[in-house]
């Protein structure tokens, strides 16, 4: 019986590793490279290999050449019609999504935790795990990305067939780096992982206590009703909580700070200009090369292939791997550059009303990953990886592509509003409201209601909580 069951465990890993070619693996991850780590990667390549030839590309487009095949503007007419419902995999938050002055080459703290990963005695699958869990940590230096998906995106993108808890293993590792907090789950557990460190040096039992079993009531600041519950006086209560309340939530943001980087400092993927009613998009790889295949190699392999000398058929095989690399190569390049153009020009195509007026909030309209696979005819998870990490430089400011991503709402007369329209409306209902006695998300919800916004309180909280409002009883003045 034990036999069977190995048996049928090794033949379903060998069906997964066989999901992707080599090709298809390489031109994933091209895909969803930056335009900076695209470029290290071109010039890495051209450096290896003898067969691949590269010549620089003018430093801007050209005026006039602004909307040829790498800029054309992103006419309704390009896609075909499109109807559908999706989900979103995770939510994108709210509020202007852009950022100002693009500056590239700083270390983020990304790399500092790479220095830190490529100290531990790991395995070739260890670093590749730790390599993408860090990569998938947001700004704050949390990883709010659930584990599975982790596993999921493992086995589709790297073509590596991880088990959970080897996951988690790595995850503990990391977790263990500079700053304390790093790559924690949730705020709660980014809280106890640094009063675990600092526990080291003194006794924070009453702390951690605090925030692992009494986590509402320290952020909803119920301090009588903590101190009961624990059957401490109140003075020792607000001493426990002053030590909490100067932990660092935001780990990564620390970091970036040290190192000299901030969210601020971003090299765009993708080029975008409006003239009149019209939009034009390009990618930003001025200082990426073109890239072809050496003739003189082709030439060379010709030669040799047809030699009856055994050393020259031997070099005409190298030549030939060479070269076929090289081809293979060009080719993954250009098809992440038709893929990326594609992509952006269906989310102008959705979003140009966004485009033509400024950046006005009020005009996005709802859009998931599925409505623009659907124009482009790729699957979601290209689209996800698209726009996972990159940025659209914008005549005003810069833009996250997920940032046009978000929920639909319907309001009572049918018509479809984006999130963000309503996060606008929740924003102005509590700058509006009396200090004195701020509204409930229950009272929230029956206004929202009046303006033909029928959601939850649940949902109306979540929207709250995406805006960083606090609760009404924290706003009471």
């Amino acid at each position: 019986m034990t036999k069977k069951n190995i048996s049928q465990a090794q033949n379903q890993e060998q069906l997964q590793l066989q999901t992707l070619s080599p090709q298809q693996l390489l031109a994933v991850q091209l895909l969803e490279m930056t335009t900076v780590e695209i470029e290290e990667r071109v010039r890495g390549e051209v450096m290896d290999n003898p067969a691949l030839e590269s010549q620089e590309r003018d430093e801007e487009p050209a005026g006039d050449d602004y909307g040829n095949a790498a800029g054309d503007e992103a006419s309704t007419d390009d896609f075909d019609d499109y109807s559908g419902n999706g989900e979103i995999p995770v939510s994108y938050g709210g509020g202007r999504g852009g950022v100002d002055f693009p500056v590239g080459d700083a270390v983020s703290f990304g790399d500092t935790l790479m220095e830190q990963l490529s100290e531990l005695p790991l395995t070739p699958l260890q670093m590749a795990v730790g390599e993408y869990i860090i990569g998938s940590l947001d700004e704050d230096g949390l990883l709010r990305k659930p584990l599975v998906e982790i596993e999921d995106e493992l086995l589709i993108y790297n073509n590596l067939s991880v088990a959970p808890d080897d996951i988690v293993e790595v995850l503990g590792m990391i977790q263990t780096f500079e700053p304390a907090g790093i790559a924690a789950r949730t705020l709660q557990e980014c809280l106890l992982l640094q009063l675990e460190r600092n526990g080291r040096h003194r006794d924070l039992s009453l702390q951690r206590r605090i925030v692992a079993d009494y986590y509402d009531d320290f952020t909803g600041k119920r301090w009588d009703q903590l101190a009961e519950k624990l059957g401490i006086t109140g003075e020792e209560c607000r001493e426990a909580i002053s030590d909490i309340v100067r932990l660092n939530p935001r780990p990564g943001a620390s970091l970036t700070e040290s190192v000299g980087f901030s969210r601020q400092q971003v090299t765009p993927d993708f080029l975008l200009d409006v003239q009149d009613e019209s939009v034009y998009v390009s990618l930003n790889n001025a200082h990426v090369p073109e890239l072809y295949v050496s003739e003189e190699y082709v030439q060379m392999l010709n030669e040799q292939a047809e030699s009856k000398n055994s050393e020259q058929r031997a070099a005409a095989q190298f030549l030939r791997q060479k070269i076929e690399a090289a081809r293979g190569f060009v080719a993954a390049v250009q098809q992440r550059e038709h893929t990326m153009l594609s992509t952006m020009k269906a989310i102008v195509k959705l979003q140009k009303p966004f485009f033509v007026n400024g950046g006005d909030e009020a005009m996005l309209k709802p859009m998931i990953l599925e409505d623009i696979a659907r124009i482009t005819g790729y699957d979601i998870s290209t689209i996800s990886r698209v726009s996972n990490s990159k940025y659209v430089q914008t005549p005003w400011t810069i833009y996250p592509l997920k940032y046009f991503f978000s929920d639909r709402v319907v309001k009572e007369d049918g018509t479809e509003q984006s999130v963000y329209e309503l996060h606008r409306v929740i924003r102005e209902l509590v700058d509006a409201e009396d200090r004195n006695s701020p509204l409930t998300d229950q009272a929230l919800q029956e206004l929202l209601a009046a303006q033909g916004y029928n959601v939850a309180r649940r949902t109306v909280a979540k929207y709250r909580e995406q805006l960083d409002i606090p609760v009404a009883r924290l706003r009471k003045e």
